[in-house]
């Protein structure tokens, strides 16, 4: 170790001044990285294609891509409000709980609500611009406490953007 005294005129020690020069040798003598941009850029194009196609496939296997499939009348409409009547519900409940919902003139498109919670109702009349009317409860063979049993107006009268809907909720058994 040297002393203050026996600096050089750089202000450094020998030890300091080899070391300094090993340092400028090593940052020197590193070759600089060769990027090939052109590959990289389709690299992440690629990842990003994958990526959305994996997106895609998750969204059409979770049952959300059946709005994207069901094409209907130039309007998508989702699968589960466009059936028909199913068999679960009651034969003198199949009119009471069908709402037939008319886009500008077209055919009407069936949704059966039977079983339907509120919010889930309320949700579908979003989606078709109508607006909740009064909601009351009643009874009903087989339903479920909550769920719909009756819907106002029902089938074969038709609603349009803008009509109001009644519903009945099952008061349970």
């Amino acid at each position: 170790m040297t002393s203050y005294g026996d600096a050089r005129p750089s202000g450094r020690s020998p030890f300091e001044e080899e070391l300094m020069n090993a340092m400028n040798q090593y940052a020197n003598s590193a070759e600089a990285p060769d990027f090939d941009a052109p590959r990289i850029v389709r690299r992440t194009r690629r990842r990003r294609a994958v990526g959305i196609a994996a997106v895609a496939t998750v969204i059409v296997l979770g049952g959300g891509g059946t709005a994207l499939a069901a094409m209907n009348g130039g309007g998508s409409q989702s699968a589960a409000a466009t059936k028909t009547p199913s068999a679960k519900t009651p034969a003198a409940y199949r009119d009471a709980t069908t709402l037939l919902y008319a886009v500008d003139g077209e055919k009407p498109i069936p949704a059966d609500l039977w079983g339907w919670d509120l919010n889930s109702a309320k949700a579908y009349l979003l989606k078709t611009q109508t607006k909740l009317g009064t909601v009351s409860k009643g009874t009903a063979p087989k339903c479920k406490p909550d769920s719909v049993i009756e819907v106002s107006p029902h089938a074969p009268k038709t609603v349009a953007n803008g009509d109001t809907v009644s519903f009945v909720l099952c008061a349970g058994n």
